[in-house]
């Protein structure tokens, strides 16, 4: 496994440690009941002795007794091991997605993501379960019982050949087996991750299928998919299927030949004793093989998902904290410097420079693709410019904490997204102790209130998964009231008008006007309407800036901003 992994065991050593002492104990225990057996056989029934009989029996009771506590202490520690690895490793995998910038993210699927962190890791703490329990188990297991097996097989030499051919068949299967599936089941993961993005992609999309009427061809994808998933793990386990039928033809074989030679070569009752001890020492010997057969079934998957997971985890993230950071207050002007930031190879953004002064609302405006969300993106640090610099109060964000950079920002991204649970869980998620005025406060300056009012619920009101249950402009005022209640110098709006109405929207400005008016405003929009009262506007064009001032400014002096307000206003809106 990666060492990413393997590093996590470590945190369970003394576990670990205790399981393989138990496993031990429980091997040595199995491995002397043999021996027991055939001293009953030649100390006791050969001789008539019950007293000697009586004397093995209890201490083989009390070896069984022995066997059966190693077992259920064995099974708690590795279960534990098992659980608390996966736990571990979920809670990482989970916080290190939730600090990937969008570079990180065009490397994983959501769906791959999503697999990765549930069937992947199950995947691993199965395997684990089963290494603790049997792979320590098995070799003791096996090695002790060649040891006692030659021991009986005094005379027989013929039994020792037996049982090595029957370990040397054993081994080659399972190697040849596992080369077979080990790809086959990289595949599988690969595969899963595909069906979870189809149904992932209908069940997001269940709307846009109806209109389309296209539920036929939904289905044909899920299918698709989904029995190319099957295909391929019938396929594996069909494969490593032939294992465990291999192992008790070999088991049920060797019996046969032990039996044989001993009835060829038995004199007396003693070597019916020894042949007994035998059989059941070759027995646990090919047992031995089952169980590591059981183990090498779950290993290649185990390997694979090991590997998917490390992946994740080593994954380096693009947007973290300098060595040094500053304690400077998150306020004050934005400031962007000759900025320039690249994207998939492309110049997204192109030495772009602007003020956004604090007390002021500047927009931003253009045509889509133009740039405008990638900028503001910068300013939170979503991502990192390539080339310039981005400032806040005279520094640049990358000298700020993430953390405290980010609390000092209410952002409204331009796919509003609300969580299950209510709309006032909603509106205080930043701050779970947030007092219900300042809630109120930020749903009246939302324009949220008279809506969320008129609930049977009012404020407790449940939120659907997604905000599915709520319309468009209603998702989009919960959010910018979710963004007003954190109460920060700075507020930053990425098209989070959109889904208004004129009359909400123009109530919705006038209302920043007046209780944002002493806060740090940037507003990215469509709508000529929305910005036409901003203080300053930045007109973008293919990642650069044609035009910056006061809408009247603009009409006269940007035919790109002309272009766009003659679109939506008509000439006796725009008064030219």
């Amino acid at each position: 496994m990666k060492k990413t992994i393997v590093k996590y065991y470590t945190k369970y050593w003394l576990m670990i440690l205790l399981s393989t002492a138990f496993l031990v104990c429980q091997a040595l225990c199995e491995l002397q009941l043999p021996t027991y057996m055939s001293d009953i056989i030649t100390s006791g029934i050969a001789v008539g002795n019950m007293d000697q009989i009586w004397s093995i029996g209890i201490r083989m009771l009390l070896v069984a007794l022995g066997c059966a506590v190693s077992a259920v202490l064995v099974g708690y520690f590795s279960s534990t091991v098992g659980a608390s690895l996966a736990r571990d490793l979920r809670y990482d995998v989970f916080a290190k997605v939730g600090n990937f910038s969008g570079a990180e993210f065009d490397k994983f699927s959501m769906s791959s993501l999503i697999t990765r962190g549930t069937n992947d890791i199950t995947q691993i703490q199965i395997f684990s379960i089963m290494f603790l329990r049997l792979v320590m188990f098995a070799p003791v297991m096996g090695i002790g019982g060649i040891v006692k097996a030659v021991r009986f097989s005094e005379g027989m030499t013929d039994l020792v050949i037996v049982v090595g051919v029957a370990v040397a068949v054993l081994l080659v299967a399972i190697v040849v087996l596992i080369a077979v599936v080990q790809p086959k089941f990289k595949q599988m993961q690969t595969k899963i991750d595909r069906v979870n993005q189809v149904a992932q992609d209908e069940l997001a999309g269940l709307m846009v299928i109806r209109a389309f009427n296209t539920q036929a061809h939904e289905e044909e994808r899920f299918d698709k998919a989904n029995k190319d998933l099957m295909k391929t793990s019938l396929f594996a386990y069909r494969v490593m299927a032939i294992l465990n039928p291999a192992i008790t033809m070999v088991m049920f074989g060797v019996s046969i030949a032990v039996v044989w030679i001993a009835a060829l070569s038995a004199e007396d009752i003693t070597v019916v004793g020894n042949m007994i001890a035998f059989i059941q020492y070759a027995t646990q010997i090919i047992m031995s093989f089952m169980m590591l057969s059981m183990a090498f079934v779950l290993m290649p998957r185990a390997a694979v998902s090991a590997s998917r997971v490390a992946e994740v985890l080593d994954t380096d993230i693009s947007v973290v904290n300098r060595e040094h950071t500053v304690d400077a207050p998150v306020d004050g002007d934005i400031v962007f410097d000759d900025v320039a930031y690249s994207y998939g190879g492309a110049e997204a953004v192109k030495h772009i420079s602007f003020t956004a002064k604090k007390g002021e609302t500047t927009a931003i405006i253009g045509s889509t693709g133009s740039g405008k969300s990638t900028i503001i993106n910068l300013i939170p640090r979503m991502a990192d410019v390539t080339e310039g610099k981005v400032t806040i109060g005279g520094t640049d964000v990358r000298d700020f904490d993430l953390k405290k950079l980010r609390a000092g920002i209410g952002f409204v991204p331009q796919k509003n997204v609300l969580f299950s649970g209510t709309i006032e869980s909603n509106i205080k998620y930043s701050d779970d102790g947030m007092s219900d005025e300042r809630m109120v406060k930020a749903s009246e300056i939302a324009q949220a209130s008279d809506f969320i009012s008129s609930k049977e619920d009012g404020y407790k009101s449940e939120i659907a998964q997604g905000g599915d249950n709520v319309s468009g402009g209603q998702k989009q005022r919960i959010a910018i009231a979710r963004a007003i209640a954190k109460d920060c110098p700075i507020y930053v709006f990425d098209d989070s008008f959109s889904a208004l109405d004129f009359k909400t929207d123009a109530a919705l400005r006038q209302a920043i006007r007046q209780d944002l008016s002493d806060r740090t405003v940037v507003i990215v929009a469509q709508r000529v309407g929305t910005i036409r009262g901003a203080d300053n506007i930045i007109v973008l064009d293919d990642g650069e800036i044609v035009g910056q001032g006061r809408h009247e400014e603009l009409l006269k002096t940007c035919p790109v901003y002309l272009d766009i307000a003659r679109s939506q206003l008509s000439e006796e809106e725009l008064g030219i």
